[in-house]
């Protein structure tokens, strides 16, 4: 039986592709330039912030070097439970749907995180929501799920955030297990992503953004500083960390200095273009770069540059002005037959090649060209 796919699913599964099109280069951008720009009145104290545990709160020691991301850690699992916020799974892309967000996930243990990932193995696709603040059990979360992902195999990861913020370093710790694992970071409509919640949101390979995303100072908390040089001697390591952090993940490091200018009791909410501009938007620049180094490696040069002319076409032939995401989907399917696609030596690396794995799939949904529609 032939069903249309919901909306919301193209939205997210084309991601890569739509993103990777309109790249945008990073420009590093004055703060003093952005000095208008709107802001939220004041809210609470940095001392009730800090007690809730959003916005960017720094509490650890400063470290005299660059700490090194830790790609090849292996996964630890001592007894945890997601305490800082709520945490749903979905196998389904989309959240408008008799699912919604899933099923929820508070263990961490080993079994509980495989019971709840299994039903996502066949199709491939997961959707993590979390809703809440950044913290120690929010890096587990994330590296656990991860682990588990990469072990069955679910390699389409949408980190589904809400959340005003946290803490820097957990941040940084959770932002290096996304940026070896694959995911996309999805801001929906109606949620936030404050304060530390941006080096988390750095960190994907892909960035949607629906919902308001703002910056300010970091609190530290942890300061013994009794002067204005002191404090700024303490903070000049973190942003030193913050910094390298975000060169890594192809965040303009201009996000730091701009950090250091907005008074921790106001929040910076950034501009669509503002979020371009600092590489916080669409595809991640570092990864794209490896990515289309390995695609060399393993498909060759002849598939990258089909692939690039591809995109290209997409853009300009499906991509139009309030054409519907089925549109686009139908557009994209019968487009790339013109460039080769599904390419018999990388067909997993072809574009749209999760709409043939879920074509394989016996209760997969399929969308026909002939089937599309608008979507809303």
């Amino acid at each position: 039986m032939l069903l249309r796919i919901s909306p919301l699913m193209p939205l997210l599964l084309l991601a890569t592709l739509l993103l990777a099109a309109c790249r945008m280069d990073s420009q590093d951008v004055a703060p003093d330039a952005l000095a208008q720009a709107p802001a939220e009145p004041p809210k609470d104290t940095p001392a009730q912030q800090a007690e809730r545990g959003d916005g960017a709160v720094s509490t650890g020691p400063v470290a005299t070097e660059a700490r090194k991301p830790a790609e090849a850690m292996p996964t630890e699992w001592p007894t945890a439970k997601v305490t800082s916020g709520v945490a749903h799974v979905s196998c389904q892309a989309e959240y408008n749907t008799d699912e919604g967000d899933g099923a929820p996930l508070e263990s961490l243990a080993f079994f509980s995180v495989v019971d709840a990932l299994s039903p996502c193995q066949k199709g491939g696709v997961l959707r993590l929501r979390y809703q809440g603040k950044i913290a120690a059990d929010f890096t587990d979360l994330v590296s656990r799920v991860a682990d588990i992902a990469g072990r069955m195999g679910i390699h389409k990861r949408i980190l589904d955030l809400d959340s005003a913020g946290g803490q820097v370093e957990d941040a940084i710790k959770a932002g290096d297990v996304i940026g070896a694992g694959g995911w996309t970071i999805w801001v929906r409509e109606g949620s936030v992503c404050h304060s530390a919640c941006v080096f988390v949101l750095g960190a994907g390979d892909n960035r949607m953004i629906s919902g308001k995303v703002g910056v300010h100072r970091i609190i530290r908390m942890s300061s013994t500083a009794t002067t204005r040089a002191e404090l700024n001697e303490e903070l000049r390591g973190v942003y030193d960390r913050v910094k390298d952090y975000l060169s890594r993940n192809g965040v303009a490091v201009a996000v730091a200095d701009l950090m250091m200018t907005v008074p921790n009791r106001r929040l910076r909410l950034l501009s669509k273009e503002e979020l371009q501009e600092y590489g916080l938007d669409g595809t991640n620049a570092a990864q794209d770069d490896l990515d289309r180094l390995q695609l060399m490696r393993r498909c060759g040069d002849d598939f990258v540059m089909r692939r690039d002319a591809f995109m290209r076409s997409f853009d300009s032939t499906c991509k139009k002005a309030g054409a519907g995401l089925d549109d686009m989907q139908a557009c994209g399917l019968e487009l790339r037959t013109q460039f080769g696609f599904p390419d018999d030596k990388c067909p997993a690396d072809s574009p749209l090649s999760e709409f043939d794995r879920m074509a394989d799939s016996d209760d997969a949904p399929v969308v026909l060209p002939e089937t599309a529609g608008t979507a809303d």
